[in-house]
């Protein structure tokens, strides 16, 4: 490509490279649509052939019950949204700032790491589900805080939980950009908190979107467990109805519904990875 003049034309082999490729794309989704469908035709004719298929699908797939739970169980699946949302915020402050603090270099930070390091160690190792009953029972017990909502504790404790995982990843996309941006950026005048914000942020995060994306994911079907605290919310809702009739069709409801949240971002995560893998094993026009 000149300078000011027009882009380099595609050769020969490349269109055919490209029409081959297309080609043998549509193939196999061809392939896999086949492949699919004849597997769920062959899935569904053992189950409903099984004797207790009946059984099943009154107890877990009852249509009419769970067109008239729903309802109550969308109401739940807003407290859920409420708590996600306030959830990620928190995490993306608290798990930058453990991110920072264990890339801070010198031995007068050796404490502050130390803690960090600590921290991080101990809620990776610890499950979710303690967390959110130490939190939400311990907490409250010390009689320290004007009394709240179950889901707010909750809240705290999937902050507290995720900022660890969340915080190693953030570290470990900082510690892919290579030295030599930090140097380039300290010769150009810039402190150390401005070459932090300014370029070595912008890039770690770059690297790492996909594993941060996955752990947003993760963040969304764990807000379900804040239901062990006595928060109604979908998953609890669903629990109550199953108690009035010992009917699971509301677990199943539930589920759909969490599935419905998450599935954007799901989709949204496969496709940021392709692109970036797209992007990286591109190649130059032959």
């Amino acid at each position: 490509m000149t300078a000011g003049g027009p882009p380099t034309e595609i050769s020969e082999i490349e269109r055919e490279r490209r029409a081959f490729r297309a080609r043998r794309s549509r193939r196999s989704v061809l392939l896999s649509l086949a492949s699919t469908l004849i597997f769920a035709i062959v899935i569904w004719l053992v189950l409903v052939n099984t004797p207790g298929w009946a059984s099943v699908q009154k107890t877990f797939f009852d249509v009419e019950y769970g067109i008239e739970v729903f309802p109550k169980i969308l109401q739940g699946l807003w407290l859920n949204v409420r708590v996600l949302f306030f959830a990620t915020i928190g995490v993306a402050i608290f798990a930058t700032v453990l991110a920072v603090v264990r890339s801070l270099r010198g031995p007068v930070f050796f404490p502050l790491r130390a803690a960090a390091t600590v921290y991080v160690d101990l809620f990776r190792g610890i499950p979710v589900l303690i967390v959110l009953y130490l939190v939400g029972f311990g907490i409250p017990t010390l009689r320290i805080f004007p009394k709240v909502d179950m889901a707010v504790w909750g809240t705290i404790a999937l902050i507290i939980t995720y900022s660890a995982y969340v915080s190693e990843v953030l570290r470990a996309g900082m510690e892919a950009v290579h030295p030599s941006q930090r140097t380039a950026s300290r010769s150009l005048g810039l402190t150390h908190a401005q070459t932090l914000r300014m370029v070595v942020m912008p890039q770690g995060v770059r690297k790492v979107t996909p594993a941060l994306m996955n752990d947003f994911i993760s963040l969304q079907k764990d807000v379900g467990l804040i239901s062990v605290l006595g928060a109604v919310d979908a998953v609890r809702a669903a629990q109550i109805q199953n108690a009035l009739t010992y009917n699971y069709t509301p677990y199943v409801v539930a589920g759909l519904l969490f599935v419905l949240i998450s599935f954007p971002m799901i989709r949204l995560t496969d496709w940021y990875s392709a692109r970036a893998q797209k992007r990286e094993q591109q190649g130059g026009l032959v």
